[in-house]
């Protein structure tokens, strides 16, 4: 293929100009990430309004499958939106994404709620999280390209790494406005009303985000194709033909994939484990995740600059391996740090259950059976247990057997084995949760931060938009936006609190050996071609 003129590049250094184009870029970015982990921040509050079951686990999974909906429709919006980012253009086609988020984002904070509107809520909610999907699946590949394609080639991984950070900006953004919210009123107001106002707020952020964006001119690259007439015709179509076909799928299974159960489990994995199994209330947990979020932060700029002196390839591996080593040492170090009470009942006086068959489903509106309901509430409870196939249902823990199910006998039980309902504030030992946290970010940033200039510089300059927007958001999508779903059942289903990571090792694991022997080191690829 022909390359593009060399005037098109951008490789003069223009400081001003690349000022703007990496802020307006990440600062979009923010908000939309903002736009769309703040429903994953609420997923407990918004399960019991919008999916008020007697079930409280199955009210929970319910919110986290609407929340990975939103994921499981960003391919269809990569599809979309990359066909328009390589027909029309890449600043035109993230100023309509960026739109359509703010909006169905500000709609949610209007809904009505289960007991206002019945069906019409759970409905309308799963709705808007599908169109806040949509336009997810085409924001980050145009404000990933819009950056490379200004950036001196030297540069790519140091300037596109600010869109990487621009992913924790938006978490951090939302952890500081449902924070201030909380605060700023009593639980029982934010529970009723107040959980509205970080959904409104999005629309203070979108009219900031199109302002700036409206000031940007078009890719340099992209302007140079529609010159020359070489924009692709059908970009979906050339995506698939072979010779770049191989790359998709290497996008997928070894990068998008890899790097996306890491990120989730640093923020949600870690989240749904501090509130659900080490019992901290959700709105500490939440200053934790800050903490150690802004202390590693930093690292992905970091990153993006050592991928461009050392290579994208090796370090993006190496980020994989300490991943697998590390995982659940961390989950460890902060279940000790957050409450170390609950991990000596853990290693003193494990729970076990005897069990006859049981048909236990987690989804369940209401359990009826005995051993269903003893099951719910070790669930319910966060407490680790294993099963023993036994004639009739008991609970052993500390030395004590209560037979059959009695749920004040079962909660007497292991509390006197030392199973504690909430983390005593005296034992508490913060910074091993905020370290943890802070590692778990890390790795993140070791696997995230060169990301985006691998993936522009795989894929040829007239399909970009599309080509990476499919495989990122069909691997973002489905390995890590089900991810706290995933993680959730599995914990549920085996009873060990730990055991939901071994999904982030197993897909991490099949990303390490694809990247090992099919990425190519892309670092010095010339983007124009």
């Amino acid at each position: 293929m022909a390359s593009i003129q060399p005037a098109a590049e951008a490789a003069v250094i223009d400081p001003k100009r690349d000022r703007l184009v990496i802020t307006a870029s990440s600062l979009g970015t923010v908000f939309e990430w903002y736009d769309f982990f703040l429903y994953g921040i609420l997923a407990a509050l918004i399960g019991k309004l919008f999916f008020p079951i007697d079930n409280p686990t199955a009210a929970l999974l319910a919110s986290l499958a609407t929340f990975g909906a939103g994921f499981g429709v960003r391919p269809l919006g990569a599809v979309l939106f990359g066909y328009f980012g390589d027909r029309v253009g890449r600043k035109y086609t993230f100023l309509v994404t960026i739109t359509l988020m703010g909006g169905a984002t500000a709609a949610i904070g209007l809904l009505p709620t289960y007991a206002n509107a019945g069906l019409w809520a759970p409905a309308l909610l799963l709705l808007l999280r599908l169109l806040q999907g949509l336009a997810l699946g085409g924001e980050y590949g145009g404000a990933a390209i819009y950056v490379a394609e200004h950036a001196p080639p030297t540069k790519r991984g140091q300037y596109t790494s600010w869109i990487q950070i621009s992913v924790v900006g938006g978490f951090l953004l939302c952890l500081i406005v449902v924070l201030a919210c909380r605060s700023a009123m009593t639980t029982e107001q934010f529970e009723a009303w107040g959980w509205r106002l970080p959904f409104l707020a999005s629309l203070v952020m979108l009219a900031i985000s199109i302002y700036i964006r409206m000031k940007l001119s078009e890719s340099p690259i992209f302007t140079a194709m529609k010159a020359a007439g070489t924009t692709s015709k059908n970009p979906i179509v050339d995506s698939f033909k072979p010779g770049n076909f191989q790359n998709l799928f290497v996008a997928l299974f070894g990068v998008a994939a890899g790097l996306t159960v890491i990120y989730y489990t640093s923020q949600f994995g870690t989240l749904y484990f501090l509130t659900g199994t080490a019992r901290v209330p959700e709105s500490e947990a939440l200053v934790y995740l800050a903490i150690g979020a802004v202390i590693a932060a930093p690292l992905y700029v970091f990153f993006g600059w050592l991928s461009d002196r050392t290579g994208r390839k090796r370090l993006l591996l190496a980020g994989y391996a300490l991943s697998m080593l590390l995982l659940f040492p961390l989950f460890w170090l902060m279940a000790d740090g957050a409450n170390p009470a609950l991990s000596r009942a853990i290693a003193q006086a494990p729970v076990t259950l005897e069990l006859p068959d049981c048909d236990f489903n987690v989804f369940a509106r209401t359990h009826e059976t005995d051993c269903a309901k003893a099951l719910s509430l070790l669930s319910k409870r966060g407490i680790s247990y294993s099963k023993r196939e036994a004639p009739t249902l008991a609970l052993n823990v500390g030395g004590q057997r209560v037979a059959g199910f009695d749920e004040a006998a079962y909660l007497a039980a292991v509390t006197a084995a030392g199973y504690p309902d909430q983390a005593d504030p005296a034992e508490k030992q913060p910074w091993k949760i905020i370290l943890g946290v802070a590692a778990m970010v890390a790795l993140s940033a070791m696997t995230y931060g060169q990301v985006a200039a691998i993936l522009v510089e795989l894929f040829p300059a007239r399909v970009r938009y599309t080509s990476m927007s499919i495989p990122y958001h069909i691997g973002t999508g489905y390995f890590g936006g089900f991810l706290p779903f995933i993680q959730q059942y599995i914990v549920m289903r085996t009873g060990d609190a730990f055991s939901g990571l071994w999904y982030t090792v197993g897909v991490v694991a099949m990303a390490f050996v694809v990247t090992l022997i099919w990425l190519p080191e892309t670092r010095h690829r010339d983007i124009r071609e």
